[in-house]
C-alpha cells in the first residue's frame, strides 16, 4: 500500500498547482487526491469544520461574520493525455488540469491555510465528477443532500477565466426537430416522400436568425441558435423516411429555460416538424450589483466580462447567490494535450483573492 500523499498548502500556489497535477484524478477516480486535500486541510488550517462526502471535501468557518464567501472547484480532470506529471518551462506550467482547474483549487487551498483573519466566513467546496455527465456531478449531489453547505452571499468558481472575472453564464437548450416521410427506391422516388427535403424550411430559419445581444450588469451576452447535428437516410439508393436536426440555443441569463423554449418555438413557427427538447440548463445572472460581488470586482481592478458557455455558477444563481468564474488559465486550452498556464496568472489570482478576503470593509 502506497504512502499517503502530502500537500503543502503554505507553499507557493504555483508549486501547489504542480503537486495537485501530479496526483492523477480523472473523473470517478478522485479518491487519492480527495484524501490528500482532506488531510492537508485538517492538518494545516484552523477554524474550519471539515467534512468528507464521497470524493468531495467541504470546509467552512463559522466566525459569525456578516458575509459568507463560497470558493468552489472540482478535483477531477478529463483523461490524461501523456501530460502527467507536470513540467515547468520558464514561466509556464504544463500538465493535465493546470488550466481546468487545479490551479484554481491550489489558490483556494493556499488562501485557506494562509489567511488567519478573513473579512468573511469562508466555505470551501472541492468536488468530484464535474467533467462527465451532469447526473454524476458532485456539486449537484451536495445540493441535493447537503444544501446547507451551499448558502452564502457570493460564490467564486475557480474555473479558468484567464484571470478575468467572468460573471454569470449562458443557458443552453438542445431541441431535436424530426421529419417523417415514406421510404422508396430512389429510382422510383415519386413513390416516396423524402424526409430530408422537409428539413429545408428549418435551415432557412436558422440561417436567417439574428442573435440578440443583451447587457446585464455591464456584461454583454450574445445569443446563438445553431444546427449542431443532422442525420437522415439509410442507403445511397433509398428515399429517406426519417431525418432529424439537433439545434442548440445558447441564451442570455435574463431568459428562463421556459422562455428559451418558447423563443425557439416562435422562431420555427410554421415549420412542420416534430419537436422534442432533449437537454436544458438555465443560465446564471451575474449579480455584480450585490455588495459581496461588487467588492470582488473592485479587488480585481474593476475588470470583468460575461461568461460564454455553461458552468456550475448556474447552480448557485438558481439558489439566489451571485456567482462568478475566476481562475487562472485560458479556457481554450482546457482538455488539450498541451494544457498549460502562465504561472503569473496563478500568482495574480491569488493576490486578488487575498486582497478581497482581507481588506477591511471589503464586503
Amino acid at each position: 500500500m502506497s504512502a499517503p500523499i502530502t500537500l503543502d498548502l503554505h507553499a507557493d500556489p504555483v508549486d501547489l498547482t504542480a503537486a495537485l497535477v501530479d496526483v492523477p484524478s480523472v473523473s470517478r477516480d478522485e479518491a487519492v487526491l480527495a484524501d490528500a486535500v482532506e488531510g492537508a486541510l485538517r492538518e494545516q488550517t484552523s477554524g474550519f469544520e471539515i467534512v468528507r462526502f464521497g470524493d468531495a471535501v467541504l470546509a467552512r468557518t463559522s466566525r459569525g461574520l456578516p458575509t459568507r464567501v463560497i470558493l468552489a472547484g472540482h478535483l477531477d480532470t478529463v483523461p490524461i493525455a501523456d501530460n502527467v506529471p507536470s513540467r515547468r518551462e520558464g514561466d509556464v506550467l504544463y500538465g493535465c488540469g493546470t488550466v481546468d482547474m487545479k490551479s484554481g483549487d491550489a489558490v483556494f487551498l493556499h488562501l485557506a491555510a494562509t489567511i488567519a483573519e478573513p473579512n468573511a466566513d469562508l466555505t470551501l467546496i472541492f468536488y468530484d465528477c464535474e467533467e462527465i455527465e451532469a447526473s454524476a456531478n458532485g456539486l449537484g449531489r451536495i445540493e441535493r443532500e447537503m444544501p446547507e453547505w451551499l448558502r452564502g452571499d457570493v460564490a467564486i468558481l475557480g474555473e479558468p477565466s484567464g484571470g478575468f472575472i467572468e460573471a454569470g453564464c449562458q443557458g443552453t437548450l438542445r431541441v431535436r426537430f424530426t421529419a417523417s416521410g415514406t421510404r422508396a427506391h430512389s429510382a422510383r422516388s415519386w413513390l416516396g416522400d423524402n424526409a430530408v427535403h422537409k428539413l429545408g424550411p428549418l435551415f432557412e430559419r436558422l440561417a436567417a436568425y439574428e442573435p440578440r445581444s443583451v447587457d446585464i450588469d455591464g456584461c454583454v451576452y450574445r445569443e446563438g441558435l445553431q444546427a449542431v447535428r443532422v442525420s437522415g437516410g439509410v442507403a445511397g439508393n433509398v428515399v429517406p423516411d426519417e431525418a432529424f436536426v439537433d439545434v442548440n440555443f445558447r441564451f442570455a441569463p435574463d431568459r428562463s429555460v421556459e422562455q428559451a423554449i418558447e423563443h425557439v418555438r416562435e422562431v420555427t413557427a410554421g415549420v412542420d416538424l416534430a419537436v422534442e427538447v432533449t437537454d436544458r440548463s438555465p443560465g446564471a445572472l451575474p449579480g455584480l450589483a450585490a455588495p459581496a460581488a461588487a467588492a470582488l470586482v473592485t479587488a480585481a481592478g474593476g475588470e470583468f466580462r460575461a461568461k460564454y458557455g455553461w458552468t456550475d455558477v448556474s447552480r448557485f444563481s438558481a439558489l439566489g447567490i451571485p456567482a462568478v468564474n475566476y481562475g487562472p488559465g485560458d479556457p481554450n486550452l482546457a482538455h488539450k494535450r498541451d494544457e498549460h498556464v502562465p504561472v503569473g496568472q496563478i500568482t495574480d489570482v491569488a493576490d486578488v483573492l487575498r486582497r478581497y478576503l482581507t481588506v477591511t470593509g471589503g464586503h
